[in-house]
This record gives C-alpha cells, structure tokens and sequence, in this order.
C-alpha cells in the first residue's frame, strides 16, 4: 500500500484490490475504473468524522452565481442572468432568522419586481442599482461595515415548485476600502472572510450534509428595489415599505 496510509490516517482499509476489467459506471458520481486501477475498499464503516468540506468561496467562482453590496449599490453578475436567460425581473426574499437570501424570478407586473438586469442592442447585463435604505438595513442587520464591499455567492435551488437563487448572508467576501488622507479611497483586491473561517477549512462533513436543508420559504420578508434616479442624474432614494419581519407575504405564483 501507499505510504499515503501506512499509519492508517484513513482508518484501516477492509480490503485492497485491483480492477479485474473496465465496467460502466454505475452512477455519475462513480469514477471511471480500468483495468489495473488500484481500489482500497475501505468498507460500509468508514466514518467522515474529522474532515471538513472545504468552501466554495476558497476557490476561483467566476462562473458561479453572485452579488455584490457596494457604495450602497446591489447588483448580481451574468452567471445569475445566464441562470435565467428569459427572467429580466426578481423579487429580492430576506430571512431574517437564518440570514438567507434568494432572488425569485417574476413577471414585471408582479408587486416588488426589481429589474435585475438592462439591455443594450439586445445583450443583457447586469444592473447596478442604487438602493440606500435596503443597503442599510443588510448592513445593520448583518453589523457589516458600509464602506467596504461584500461579495455572496449563490446557489441555484429549488423549493415548492419554483426555482430560485439562494445566498447565505453571512458567507461573505469582504473586500476592506481604506481612505489615505489627500487621496481617493483604495479597495483592497483580497478578499478577508469571516473571522470563524480563520481556523477551519469549513464545516465538519457531518454538519455540512445537514445544513444542505433549508425551508427556504420559513420567515421570509420581499423587499422592493427600484431604480429611482432622477433624469438629471440626481438619486432618489425613494423605495417601497420592507413587509414587517413578522409577517410574511406569500410570494405570487407568477414565474
């Protein structure tokens, strides 16, 4: 065997074998054997306890679903159009419990539709769109600094019929702005993560398989964000009511 495993940092191995001929594969997440391929069957008891699934947000992510909080601006990147080609409205659903986020797709005319998106000369892309009391109230519900940059990264769910994009508001990239004195702001390139991420590679498998669980429509407020600039290029921050965090607005069923 390997000397990877000579002091069974794996746990000790119920058999080692090699692959007698190449056979289909029995499902996706099955490797493709070949004939000679080394296997170290470590048996039905093999316990995950000690490892910790790495997080998504350490490695490059830009194909990946995602939005930004920034200069009190919110806006998403074109792995979240290309998610929903057709789909040029969503409403924004906070939890304010489990600290989730997820964009629905809608119709237009659907109450609380933002525009997620513009089109020149056909092409979608992303819109920035200037939203100072629903940036301030992520700030200070998440005790986030409102000059920096926070990056989420989303994933595609589905749940009661309907997909959406979900991000966790509290996995952040946090990129820090400084402001040296006679010059302008600086935005740091790096990304700093939470402190809890300092120590860990992220959750214990255990943990990591059961948070994969979410009722993503349990406690959910829609907020309303509108681009309302004035034509002379003034900004008007006037927006629609948050629904009270209390009471929850039943989504439409329009997709």
């Amino acid at each position: 065997m390997d000397s990877w495993n000579e002091e069974s940092r794996m746990g000790q191995p119920s058999a080692v074998y090699q692959v007698a001929e190449a056979a289909e594969r029995e499902n996706p997440e099955s490797p493709l054997l070949e004939k000679g391929d080394e296997i170290i069957d470590m048996g039905d008891d093999f316990d995950f306890e000690g490892f910790q699934v790495v997080r998504r947000e350490f490695f490059a992510h830009l194909t990946e679903p995602a939005v930004t909080f920034n200069n009190c601006r919110f806006y998403v990147n074109s792995a979240c159009l290309n998610k929903f080609p057709d789909t040029d409205y969503v409403q924004v659903l906070v939890n304010r419990s489990t600290k989730i986020m997820a964009l629905r797709p809608c119709q237009e005319n659907a109450r609380d539709s933002f525009a997620w998106c513009s089109a020149t000369k056909g092409k979608r892309k992303p819109k920035q769109t200037t939203c100072k009391l629903f940036f301030a109230k992520i700030v200070s519900m998440m005790e986030w600094n409102p000059d920096y940059r926070y990056k989420l990264l989303g994933k595609l769910i589905h749940a009661n019929g309907q997909y959406m994009i979900a991000f966790d508001l509290t996995a952040t990239e946090v990129y820090q702005r400084t402001f040296p004195e006679g010059a302008k702001p600086k935005t740091s390139r790096t990304p700093v993560f939470p402190a809890g991420w300092q120590d860990q590679f992220g959750l214990p498998y255990k943990e990591h398989q059961q948070s994969m669980q979410i009722n993503i429509f349990d406690g959910y407020a829609i907020y309303s964000i509108k681009d309302t600039s004035a034509p002379d290029g003034t900004e008007n921050t006037a927006q629609n009511t948050p629904v009270p965090q209390t009471q929850v607005e039943q989504p439409s069923t329009e997709v």
